[in-house]
């Protein structure tokens, strides 16, 4: 589990602000669009806002 929480919401973080840089760069064309990259963003995102959302909840519970 996760030993420290907010170790947990800060990688929360950086994932989901990856799964919104990297859609943002293809729509500027900085970034060649492929269906790996589009894959990759989706998953970073959805798993830094998990990971964020259950760091929370750890924080919360220890802080209790």
């Amino acid at each position: 589990m996760i030993r420290n929480p907010r170790l947990g919401i800060a990688i929360g973080f950086v994932l989901v602000f990856l799964g919104f840089l990297l859609p943002f760069l293809m729509v500027l064309r900085v970034l060649e669009s492929t269906f790996f990259l589009n894959f990759f963003s989706y998953v970073a995102s959805v798993l830094g806002l998990f990971l964020g959302i259950i760091s929370a909840a750890f924080y919360a519970r220890m802080k209790k």
